[in-house]
């Protein structure tokens, strides 16, 4: 049994019915679009590609790369997508801890990734932003059908990593139950059908812009506008036509700015979606006086799919994400106790259910301490449920930094901004913004002697990916702390808020 296949591919495979329509104005059948996928998945496996092998992607949102996440399916392999915006030193400590068999990316990192590659073994192959390249070169000569490889629901299908506030980057590792079940609950609990068209504004590797995004919607034989990154007027264009909008809060923030959104305009739409970062509650007020709709909004993260979800029917509160989806449990805890926090009392949220990951790739010990004696995975996030059941987040592991739905992690920014010629320390915290809902902001001391803003600013550009980098720089003279020798990143953000 190949679960995956079952629910998102099998159905399909005669399917004639538009699946994505693309910003040029062209489309692609689900029909040919799982063709597209079989030939890549034929020449993959005739260059060498092998059962539970990983495959990597770091190219840029495009149907062709889209199309490498069914091959992985239907080769029986590991799916591993990265931001295609990570420069090469970032990208080169993926490839060393995933240790993929093919890697995937644009002509013009394949010189310098080569090298790492061939260290390992692992096969590069170029992939560009249209579609052209050598995963795609000849692929026509291939069959249109590829017989899937047998899965269990146990089997590693997907790769994500992420991190907690210190350290490296870990990979998540997300079974083939972990992405089916959470996708089916959705769809049964958005009511998501074959009538429905996304607009889909969402890079495709993450766990919002792919599990969630095209899970769902090849699940229920949906039909998804792809747009190739956030363009309002794009965005603007495709909402008349259709009828599900998964985004950011940035998503709903920008477009509460353009006189275009009315009432009128969203009246073919039947829901809003928003996740990977808090959405504040005058938004969510400001949006439905506009559009008569409330937004939906739901809890995720990496480790775990989708944990909760405001109700399709029923109440969606403001500020909350809802309650736990079906087959989830969530409990609270209180912090420093052994027992379960009361109704609105703040505690750390942790989660069980077969959405929850299998541990992190090659890293037995950080798997141990992720999960309590009873199996619930430890979140790191702070909060509460209220009387009726619906759950608040009201903090997280203090240091993340969420802008414009990415998850940014301080310690990896000051890792790189302490390597630079004449800095002494320096602490990376967020800031509000209106738009990102947290801007990076860099607290910095500095030899004033041997130090110069614009160079560290441009060092910084060459060596992390462009939404990691600092928007606002402050030059002190001492970092804030406590009796302990911490930096007391509070003072900072209550200095310069």
């Amino acid at each position: 049994m190949n679960s995956l296949y079952l629910n998102l591919i099998k159905p399909n495979l005669d399917n004639d019915k538009n699946f994505l329509f693309e910003d040029d104005g062209s489309s692609i059948t689900y029909k040919d679009f799982i063709a597209l996928a079989s030939k890549v998945s034929h020449k993959l496996t005739n260059l060498g590609l092998n059962t539970g092998d990983i495959i990597s992607v770091k190219s840029p949102k495009s149907k062709e790369a889209l199309s490498v996440y069914l091959t992985s399916i239907l080769t029986g392999t590991v799916y591993l997508p990265l931001n295609s915006s990570y420069t090469i030193n970032e990208t080169i400590y993926f490839i060393k801890d995933a240790r993929p068999s093919f890697f995937i990316c644009e002509e013009n990192d394949i010189d310098e990734l080569k090298p790492i590659c061939d260290e390992i073994n692992c096969k590069i192959l170029s992939l560009n932003k249209d579609g052209s390249g050598k995963l795609t070169e000849s692929i026509n000569t291939y069959s249109n059908y590829f017989e899937p490889i047998e899965r269990n629901l146990n089997d590693l299908a997907a790769l994500l990593y992420t991190s907690g506030t210190t350290g490296k980057p870990k990979g998540a590792m997300l079974s083939q139950e972990n992405l089916v079940s959470n996708s089916k609950a959705l769809c049964d609990l958005w009511e998501i059908s074959n009538k429905d068209q996304l607009i889909h504004s969402l890079p495709i590797y993450h766990t919002h812009g792919l599990f969630v995004a095209i899970n769902t919607s090849m699940i229920a034989g949906a039909s998804i506008r792809f747009i190739k990154g956030f363009n309002l007027d794009l965005i603007i264009e495709a909402i008349p036509n259709s009828t599900v909008l998964m985004g950011v809060p940035t998503f709903y923030t920008r477009l509460l700015k353009d006189k275009r959104l009315t009432k009128s305009l969203a009246s073919n739409m039947r829901l809003f979606i928003s996740g990977s970062a808090p959405l504040l509650e005058e938004t969510h007020n400001q949006f439905e006086n506009i559009t008569g709709h409330k937004i939906l909004e739901r809890y995720g993260m990496t480790e775990t799919n989708m944990n909760a979800s405001n109700p399709l029917k029923g109440e969606r509160r403001a500020g909350s994400v809802g309650k736990a989806l079906k087959g989830t449990s969530i409990r609270i805890t209180s912090i420093g106790k052994n027992n379960l926090s009361e109704i609105n009392e703040p505690g750390m949220i942790e989660i069980k259910g077969p959405n929850v990951f299998t541990g992190y790739l090659n890293k037995s010990e950080k798997t141990k301490e992720a999960f309590t004696d009873d199996d619930y995975f430890i979140t790191g996030d702070m909060g509460y449920f209220d009387k009726e059941g619906y759950l608040f987040i009201s903090g997280r592991n203090k240091d993340l930094i969420i802008s414009g739905g990415y998850n940014l992690y301080p310690k990896e920014i000051e890792d790189i901004i302490n390597q630079f010629d004449g800095i002494i320390e320096s602490a990376v915290f967020g800031l509000s913004d209106d738009d990102l809902g947290e801007i990076p902001t860099a607290a910095i001391v500095a030899n004033e002697n041997n130090f110069n803003l614009d160079d560290l600013k441009k060092f910084i550009q060459e060596n992390l990916a462009r939404y990691k980098v600092p928007k606002k720089y402050f030059l002190i003279s001492e970092l804030p702390r406590n009796v302990m020798g911490k930096v007391q990143k509070n003072i900072l953000k209550d200095q310069y808020s």
